[in-house]
């Protein structure tokens, strides 16, 4: 645990550090600082550490990136931590009452069954009366353990529905690009090993498409990082109008998304791109404090189908090629991995 002076010391060399990279002291930049800076975070120290000691530019692109990876891991590792603590005191907590409860019955069954051997025997109306009156008290004190323990339970039922309803929504949260509320790369990822079983098990038709923004580091260095971060979200939002069901649309990692359709072949998801990127074409880019027009936001996109016979990693590399293909032949463009204009790049792009 670190001590107030410590923290007042990762903090100063924090700041420190950033003053040397030239980095821009926001809350997000500061809290990954810190985190190389007290070393609590061993995927910041080991990323970050590189980038230091080389004395490398932290472009915002980088910073997003690490941020991406890092930050939003470690928080929802320490909300996991503090949940699974809270789950095993609850566990604990039930598991004794239901021992004391364990041994009230035997206690009340030890209590009847002296009862039925005094009753036996011969006795007078007063003994009986007195043996009953004792029964009877100890059966109401049952009642009222058993009540008690009634409610007891009742209540840790409801922590329990409140502990796996912050479960669910800290893996939500585990599984959601904080910035523009798609799914994230970790997200990304299983969904794509859940689409190429269906591939290879029931022949589903399943198609990528890889999306990267036109001039977006144009669009950072022109009027600052956070119109930036509104073009990222105004692009997610077109993503989010255009895939359904089982589809998935993510931030896969800068200015870049990746969309993965289900039960869509080559032709259709072509035809969702391009619904995509007509949509991204159709948004005005405006300065809220303002109001003023910026421009213009156009997003090149590849298609890439997946086959039964092969891995993700090829298929990804595929769209990625069609994607540098779209770039290649103008932007604000689609190509999938059937166009003609593939032939003449794919030297190039593999």
């Amino acid at each position: 645990m670190f001590t107030h002076g410590r923290e007042q010391n990762f903090a100063k060399t924090a700041l420190a550090l950033m003053e040397d990279a030239g980095v821009v002291a926001t809350p997000e930049n500061f809290e990954l600082f810190y985190a190389f800076a007290s070393g609590e975070n061993p995927a910041v120290t080991q990323m970050m550490a590189a980038f230091v000691n080389a004395k490398k530019v932290f472009t915002p692109e980088i910073l997003a990136d690490l941020k991406l990876r890092c930050l939003s891991g470690a928080r929802t590792a320490r909300e996991m931590d503090s949940l699974g603590g809270n789950i095993d005191a609850l566990i604990a907590d039930v598991l004794g009452k239901l021992e004391t409860s364990a041994r009230d019955t035997a206690d009340y069954k030890r209590t009847l069954s002296a009862a039925t051997g005094e009753l036996g025997s011969e006795r007078g109306p007063a003994d009986v009366r007195k043996l009953v009156d004792g029964l009877i008290a100890a059966t109401r004190a049952m009642e009222h353990r058993a009540k008690s323990l009634e409610g007891e339970l009742q209540a840790s039922s409801q922590q329990v529905t409140e502990l796996r309803t912050k479960l669910a929504d800290v893996r939500k949260e585990s599984m959601t690009d904080p910035l523009t509320n798609l799914a994230n790369r970790k997200a990304f990822d299983e969904a794509v090993r859940a689409a190429l079983a269906a591939v290879a098990e029931e022949g589903e038709q399943v198609t990528m498409l890889l999306c990267d923004i036109d001039h977006f580091k144009m669009f950072n260095d022109t009027w600052g990082h956070q119109t930036g971060d509104q073009v990222l979200r105004l692009v997610a939002a077109c993503l989010s109008e255009n895939v359904k069901g089982r589809d998935t649309a993510a931030r896969y990692g800068g200015e870049e998304f990746a969309v993965l359709l289900r039960g869509t072949g080559l032709e259709a998801a072509t035809m969702v791109a391009n619904q995509i990127r007509t949509t991204v074409e159709t948004k005005k880019l405006v300065k809220k404090s303002t109001g003023d027009i910026l421009g213009t936001i156009t997003i090149s996109i590849g298609v890439a189908q997946f086959a039964a016979d092969e891995n993700a990693e090829i298929t990804i590399r595929r769209a990625d090629a069609c994607l540098y293909g779209a770039k290649h032949n103008g932007r604000n463009l689609v190509i999938n991995q059937s166009d003609p204009r593939m032939a003449a790049l794919e030297p190039n792009a593999a």
